[in-house]
C-alpha cells in the first residue's frame, strides 16, 4: 500500500507545475511524519543573525548595538508595553545587558562635543546621543544606527512578530525622526 501511495505521489509531483509540486512534496512530507516546523516565535538570537550576517558586523556588534536600541526603546515606551516585547520577543531583557557602557566617555571635539553640550540640555537629544556614543564605542559608525533598526523591524515582520515589530517601531519613533 506504501508503495503505491509513493508511487502515486511521484508520478503527480512529475506532472505537475513546480508550484503544486512543492505543495504536493509538502503534504507527503506532512503524510509521512516529515514535515519541517518552522520557529513560530521570534527570538533574539536569530534576530542578531539577522543584523550581524547582512551588515558585516560581529556578534558582540550586533548584541550591542541591537542592545542600545532595545535599551533606547524601553526608555521610550511604557513599561507595561515593554513586557509585552519582551514577551512576544524573548531575550530581549538579556539583550539590555549588551549595550555598552557610556559613562564615562565624553566626546570633546567636532560635532561630537557640540552634540555631548546640547545634550545636557535636552532629554531626548541626550538619549539619542547615547545610543550614537553606544554604536561609535562597539565600532560601529552612527549611520548604522538606522540600518540595524531597519533589519530588527525587518526581522519581526511575520506573523508572530507583528506585535513586537509594532511596539518596537513606536519605541525607536523619535530616534528614527
Amino acid at each position: 500500500m506504501k508503495k503505491i501511495a509513493l508511487l502515486l505521489a511521484i508520478t503527480a509531483l512529475s506532472i505537475a507545475p513546480q508550484s503544486q509540486a512543492q505543495s504536493w512534496l509538502d503534504s507527503l512530507k506532512s503524510m509521512v511524519g516529515l514535515s519541517e516546523e518552522k520557529a513560530a516565535t521570534p527570538n533574539i538570537s536569530d534576530m542578531v543573525s539577522s543584523v550581524s550576517d547582512p551588515l558585516g558586523v560581529t556578534q558582540a556588534q550586533a548584541n550591542g548595538g541591537l542592545g542600545s536600541l532595545f535599551n533606547y526603546v524601553k526608555n521610550h515606551i511604557s513599561s507595561e508595553q515593554f513586557k509585552q516585547l519582551s514577551a512576544a520577543l524573548p531575550g530581549v531583557e538579556a539583550l539590555l545587558n549588551a549595550a555598552p557602557d557610556i559613562s564615562t566617555m565624553s566626546s570633546e571635539a567636532g560635532l561630537s562635543g557640540l552634540m555631548d553640550k546640547a545634550a545636557n540640555y535636552n532629554e531626548s537629544l541626550n538619549a539619542i546621543n547615547n545610543v550614537r556614543k553606544q554604536f561609535e564605542s562597539l565600532g560601529l559608525e552612527p549611520e548604522m544606527i538606522m540600518q540595524f533598526a531597519t533589519k530588527a523591524k525587518a526581522y519581526l515582520d511575520t506573523e508572530e512578530g507583528k506585535q513586537a515589530q509594532a511596539l518596537l517601531s513606536k519605541g525607536l519613533g523619535k530616534l528614527l525622526s
